[in-house]
């Protein structure tokens, strides 16, 4: 039997898998036991939807989303509106996120190594992440991402274990949708935080580093199917463990950082190292992720070429973006601001970005350069169904970021 090969839908998983869904998933199951598993189950299908439709777009056309927005929009004023609006987003988005991950790390790290000065590890992640994108090899990247991955699992599943969940529960959560008084928001916030926009970018662009011709269409789909729903067994561990730790009982967390400490007097020592682990490669992975999806999305919105023979990661313009977007995360991640504030504004641009890139994806993906690959009918009511949830997803993050909810 042939292996299947993976990579490119691990990044996609190393981007999802970051501090919002570790404090997401650590809430919703401290707040509300297991019942809001379906949620999850449901994103995970939501994110499988929408990056096999990146995925075929990336390797039927060899070139990214960005490129294809831009090629297929002729009239000069709708693509100066799509532009500004994707590149706004990207940009404040990103660095927002990117802000989060870089602390998230700091603090996974802080709490493995706590007789060591904390202010430091900002930087030196950024540095970490730095370096891994400066080799200019995809080949590096999509290892150390597939590694982290495999260490996030190990880490956030293992401590799951150890506090003994409830099976019954979590198969009812599972098969059973409802939504407890209160909840409404946490549901959002679940999807919200595994249907990334900016993995559909990273997802379209990396797969044609990898794959060259429709033939590979069968292996992007095996390693989509294998890597995203891996991605999800790692969130529902973390809601799982949180449920199991924190539901009913006295004990309250309000950030990930809460998390390694508070497992510890009733699991042991080894159960907060491990979820300390999980939390430092949930945000370094999603530390290399953001700013490489960055940099593949305004390359491509923008019409940037790469010079002949040289690779998008090798490309003096391509590290320019990253750069710009890593420093950005590190020099928030240092300022002292609040979490909260950090995520208010990703918020803001995740509500205007998503809707927009899911419907130009669906659009794109009804068009004549696909061919004979374009969707299917099926694909389409799928695809349509995922985008009335990211319209819910706008609303809802536009509205309470101006205090309307």
């Amino acid at each position: 039997m042939k292996i299947p090969q993976i990579g490119p839908a691990f990044l996609v998983t190393a981007a999802f898998i970051g501090p919002g869904t570790v404090i997401t998933a650590s809430l919703a199951g401290a707040n509300y036991g297991y019942a809001l598993l379906w949620a999850l189950l449901f994103s995970t299908i939501a994110t499988m939807v929408l990056q096999e439709m990146s995925a075929r777009l990336g390797i039927i056309t060899q070139q990214g989303l960005g490129e294809n927005i831009r090629s297929q929009l002729s009239n000069p004023f709708t693509r100066n509106i799509g532009i500004l609006l994707v590149v706004s987003a990207i940009v404040i988005g990103n660095a927002a996120y990117q802000a989060g991950n870089i602390t998230a790390a700091s603090l996974g790290v802080s709490a493995i190594m706590s007789d060591l000065p904390a202010n430091n590890w900002p930087f030196l992640i950024g540095i970490i992440a730095f370096l891994l994108l400066w080799t200019g090899s995809y080949k590096v990247i999509e290892k150390t991402l597939i590694a982290l991955v495999a260490l996030m699992s190990f880490a956030f599943v293992i401590t799951m274990i150890l506090t003994k969940p409830d099976i019954a529960s979590i198969i009812t959560g599972l098969l059973t949708p409802k939504i407890p008084a209160g909840a409404t928001l946490t549901v959002i916030a679940l999807i919200g935080t595994t249907v990334v926009p900016y993995n559909l970018f990273l997802h379209a662009s990396t797969v044609h580093e990898k794959w060259k011709s429709e033939k590979y269409l069968p292996d992007a789909r095996k390693d989509l199917y294998i890597s995203v729903p891996l991605g999800a067994l790692i969130s529902m561990a973390i809601l799982s463990t949180a449920a199991t730790a924190f539901f009913g009982s006295q004990v309250s967390i309000s950030s990930a950082a809460d998390l390694a400490p508070s497992l510890e007097p009733m699991f042991g020592r080894f159960s907060g190292l491990l979820m300390a682990t999980g939390l430092f490669a949930a945000g370094i992975s999603s530390a290399v992720t953001a700013p490489l999806a960055t940099a593949y999305a305004l390359r491509g919105i923008l019409g940037h070429s790469t010079r002949s023979g040289v690779s998008d990661l090798s490309d003096i313009k391509f590290k320019f973006i990253w750069i710009t977007i890593l420093i950005l995360g590190v020099a928030v991640a240092s300022s002292g601001y609040r979490p909260i504030n950090i995520i208010w504004f990703a918020q803001v641009a995740n509500g205007i970005l998503l809707p927009i890139i899911t419907i130009f994806l669906l659009w794109i993906m009804n068009t004549n350069v696909l061919g004979q690959h374009k969707n299917s009918l099926i694909q389409n009511i799928a695809g349509g169904s995922v985008f009335l949830v990211t319209l819910l997803l706008s609303g809802r993050s536009l509205m309470s970021a101006f205090g309307l909810l």
